[in-house]
């Protein structure tokens, strides 16, 4: 019987990447958001790891990308900010470097990649559902890191995860359940609860208000982002 799983960050990735079919990565702020807008618009994003700019421009070079410019950069350039996304030109090739969720969709591994948020979570189960088949599905939230480099559980994610475990109507682990139970409970209260979490304030405090209301579109998206020869797409599985 296949199940569903819920663990934390990359040491949860690699954890799991032997035993299930398919990994959901779910940073609600931001990447996991920015995928889904991008893919939406017919463009495709190429995970980085943040850290050296001049190795983030090398490897875009290489993969013919665009690099996506710093958040704080303005300008109207596109960048980790969800709302620049908004107009990416459909086809186009666009390398994201971010901390946590690029980071940890690169540590798949063979097996198979998605990226999921509030706003994709019903289409994220039910197209995770359709890529495992008899196998399992693990749902990780990214979570941020501490100054030290150690996990910061964040529960935007934590709730993202819930949020695509309430819909992928699987047997699961414990965790899982409890990830689920937590969505369920936090709905009503779902905007002031990531708006006020440490994350949502840190983004509203720079500026960036907008993104968080974007992150918050709960089920507005139709996207299953799947990472594929290095890029994210939206995926379409043509019925036979």
């Amino acid at each position: 019987m296949a199940f569903a799983h819920c663990e934390w960050g990359l040491m949860g990735v690699e954890t799991m990447r032997e035993r299930v079919a398919v990994l959901v990565i779910v940073d609600v702020l931001s990447f996991s958001t920015a995928v889904d807008i991008a893919v939406n618009q017919g463009a495709a994003i190429l995970p980085f790891p943040s850290g050296d700019r001049a190795a983030a421009q090398a490897a875009a070079e290489k993969a013919q990308a665009q690099l996506a410019a710093p958040r704080q950069a303005g300008g109207g350039q596109f960048s980790l900010s969800p709302r620049t996304l908004a107009a990416l030109p459909p086809d186009t090739r666009l390398m994201l470097p971010s901390p946590n969720g690029s980071r940890i969709s690169l540590a798949g591994g063979n097996t198979q990649v998605m990226a999921g948020c509030l706003r994709n979570a019903k289409a994220v189960a039910k197209h995770a559902r359709l890529l495992a088949g008899d196998g399992d599905v693990a749902v990780v939230p990214a979570g941020e890191r501490w100054p030290d480099g150690s996990l910061r559980p964040a529960i935007e994610d934590w709730l993202g995860a819930g949020a695509i475990l309430d819909s992928l109507h699987m047997p699961m682990s414990s965790e899982a359940r409890l990830a689920r139970d937590a969505f369920r409970t936090a709905i009503p209260s779902l905007h002031d609860l990531v708006q006020q979490s440490i994350s949502g304030r840190e983004l509203i405090d720079e500026g960036y208000c907008e993104d968080v209301a974007l992150a918050l579109d709960l089920g507005c998206s139709s996207a299953a982002p799947v990472l594929r020869d290095g890029a994210y797409r939206n995926d379409v599985i043509h019925p036979a």
